[in-house]
């Protein structure tokens, strides 16, 4: 943190979104400074496929961010996302070095580098380890080891890990922008840092971030992160097959999709049309809102069904005390909360980043969940967190921006 001013920089496929924030007093609170919001391109389903157009995003975004705040920004904190992105199960055991039987720091750093050691391909790489909870003796579920007896230290850790490539292509377009990358953090990630209380995370909770390109999930209980997935597709495919479907251009289906969308078709009247002249004057006829309304269900009915294959995967499905919170751009399509209830069997609601001051309502939106998430996450990192948020237990080890870094005090309550 440098001179208490935290940047979170967005690079999604649809926005290119900055947030700057400072933290204020001795109890960690953050105060919006200034926003930047851009159209994104040269991104496809969150992985980059035109280096000059995103640095030209990037570069408008800073900008913008900085003609608000009135802070030159030259360092971020930055989101990686894609479906390029996998999460795999770790474990680490090391011996107890103390002749006395007491777990040090040194111990507990031992382990987690041990679990760190697994073979992955070349083109792959660690973006974070995440301890999950440790072992001392065999006697389990232990989040905080320090200064504990015993012989054996063990952790279970989650690793998150990216295609190199796409990794190196980010961290150019963002350098070569001017921004220095304090750290990359996974976009579902961050967004949960913005949205979910501690409470929820303990009980048993889920986010579904629903972005332009790819939808990200994440699923927390006990405090801890337990499986994390990004999928392919987003708000962007569901403006394609009204598209397809109204056989009109992308650029209308946007607008349509913006002003007339609703999630759930029963919910829309069979008698209700709109004329496209409305949108559009070079467009003539008229469409059926209802016509709208069973597209964008059938794509977001389809989005909640893989979200809950994955539950499944982990024996969590309809079995989240604390239900599911929508994120993203795509989550503030009217009806899609009584949608996700229908689809999942769970409790739902729309997520806002919270506890914030400042400008807050430029950033009161769940699309804002992840740039949000990243001041959060840089505030965690500094020591400076005493709000209720954490990242509790999730440092980065990803090579390619820092090594084990600050991690211990990460585990602290």
């Amino acid at each position: 943190m440098r001179d208490n001013i935290i940047v979170g920089l967005d690079i999604g496929t649809a926005y290119c979104q900055a947030v700057v924030a400072k933290k204020t007093g001795d109890n960690g609170n953050l105060r919006i400074l200034g926003v930047g919001k851009v159209p994104s391109s040269g991104l496809r389903k969150g992985v980059v496929v035109d280096i000059g157009e995103v640095i030209g995003t990037i570069r408008e975004c800073i900008k913008i961010a900085e003609r608000t705040s009135g802070v030159p920004i030259n360092h971020a904190y930055v989101s990686i996302g894609g479906a390029h992105i996998e999460v795999i199960p770790s474990h680490g055991v090391v011996a107890v070095s103390r002749a006395d039987e007491e777990i040090s720091e040194v111990d507990i750093s031992r382990a987690v580098e041990s679990a760190q050691a697994i073979s992955l391909p070349p083109n792959r790489e660690i973006i974070h380890l995440i301890p999950r909870e440790f072992s001392v003796d065999k006697e389990r579920g232990i989040k905080d080891p320090i200064r504990m007896k015993g012989r054996r230290l063990e952790v279970e850790a989650l690793i998150i890990h990216a295609s190199s490539p796409f990794v190196r292509n980010l961290i150019k377009a963002t350098n070569e922008a001017g921004i220095e990358i304090d750290e990359l953090v996974l976009s579902t990630l961050a967004s949960s840092g913005a949205v979910l209380t501690k409470r929820q995370k303990e009980l048993g909770v889920a986010t579904v971030d629903i972005g332009g390109g790819t939808v990200g999930l994440s699923v927390f209980e006990e405090g801890n992160l337990i499986h994390a997935k990004i999928l392919p597709f987003g708000a962007s495919h569901i403006t394609n097959d009204i598209a397809i479907g109204l056989r009109t251009s992308i650029d209308l289906a946007e607008d349509i999709k913006l002003k007339y969308g609703f999630a759930t078709v029963n919910e829309v009247s069979k008698k209700e049309t709109v004329d496209f002249s409305k949108l559009s004057k070079s467009e003539e006829g008229s469409f059926s809102r209802r016509a709208v309304a069973e597209i964008i269900e059938a794509r977001l009915s389809e989005i909640f069904s893989l979200f809950n294959k994955e539950l499944k995967k982990i024996d969590r499905e309809r079995n989240l005390p604390a239900g599911v919170v929508l994120i993203g751009c795509g989550a503030k399509m009217p009806g899609i909360v009584d949608l996700a209830k229908r689809e999942l069997m769970l409790p739902c609601q729309i997520g806002f980043p919270l506890e914030l001051e400042g400008i807050f309502e430029e950033v009161d939106d769940p699309s804002f969940a992840t740039a949000c998430g990243l001041i959060f996450w840089g505030l965690d990192k500094e020591g400076g967190l005493g709000n209720g948020f954490s990242f509790s237990g999730i440092p980065s080890v990803g090579k390619t921006v820092s090594k084990i870094k600050g991690w211990f005090r990460t585990l602290l309550p």
